[in-house]
């Protein structure tokens, strides 16, 4: 979801509860939905200062769009005489439903995700001081291991999310393909036995979509394939940003369920 900070500030403390006392005596929403909008940039400043520990294959979007959820439910659950003000217990609330959703998207251990920080830091740097991609030798080299573990790391990081199968990523040449496409074991490629299982990875995670109820079916073609936003699909669907918000956590929590009993598929093509 897109934030449009640019037109809200800061405000005070005391600002701050005079407009949730507001919008608790009246119930009026346009009241809330100033609180949201004021509120709105903490939620992306907590999540961007998470980036770095978001797994490359989750949406940046899907927390804060989590996060934006908290905030609603912190604006209705707030209790001034706790004696924190607004944006300190938002602050929290946003912070924890960040990190659960962080814990709960993810299903590779930590080691792994480490991996894949040092990787991407050292790809960065590497990238900022020369001017373009590192081959698999100098990264290897910058991150203080062999091009073999590299790529075996590489494999593991791919293999450890079978919900992202179709998502479009760079390869070596900097050209978009699917990330099924990229996973690769030495000439395996040339195996018609390895080419089977990969389709056959395709053709479940496709049937375990099917089987997704019509609701989550269309909130996932209208976010990933029409590319719209969730105030965009809630609109369409005449439900709220936060409903929008649930379903896509169910669907991702139904397909993952189901495509469990294959992850075994899922390592082999990796």
């Amino acid at each position: 979801m897109k934030l449009d900070t640019r037109r809200h500030t800061r405000i005070s403390a005391e600002d701050a509860l005079t407009l949730w006392r507001q919008y608790k005596e009246s119930g009026d929403r346009a009241v809330r939905d100033r609180l949201v909008l004021t509120f709105a940039p903490m939620v992306k400043y907590i999540v961007y200062k998470k980036v770095r520990e978001i797994p490359a294959r989750c949406e940046v979007e899907d927390f804060i769009s989590c996060g934006l959820e908290a905030l609603i439910h912190s604006i209705e659950r707030y209790d001034p005489a706790k004696g924190a003000t607004l944006e300190q217990f938002a602050w929290t609330r946003i912070h924890g439903a960040v990190l659960d959703e962080l814990r709960r998207q993810d299903w590779a251990p930590r080691s792994l995700r480490r991996w894949e920080r040092d990787i991407n830091q050292a790809r960065e740097h590497f990238i900022g001081v020369h001017g373009r991609r590192p081959s698999r030798e100098e990264l290897a080299g910058a991150i203080g291991t062999t091009p073999a573990e590299l790529r075996a790391r590489e494999d593991e990081i791919v293999a450890s999310d079978v919900t992202s199968l179709n998502t479009l990523v760079l390869s070596d040449d900097e050209t978009a393909i699917e990330r099924i496409d990229t996973l690769v074991s030495e000439d395996r490629f040339a195996d018609p036995e390895h080419h089977t299982a990969r389709d056959q990875a395709k053709m479940r995670f496709r049937e375990a979509f099917e089987r997704l109820p019509r609701r989550e079916r269309e909130v996932a073609v209208l976010l990933y394939v029409k590319n719209l936003t969730l105030r965009e699909i809630g609109a369409i669907l005449g439900v709220s940003e936060s409903r929008v918000c649930q379903i896509h956590g169910q669907l991702k929590r139904m397909l993952k369920e189901e495509l469990s009993a294959d992850s075994v598929l899922f390592s082999e093509v990796a």
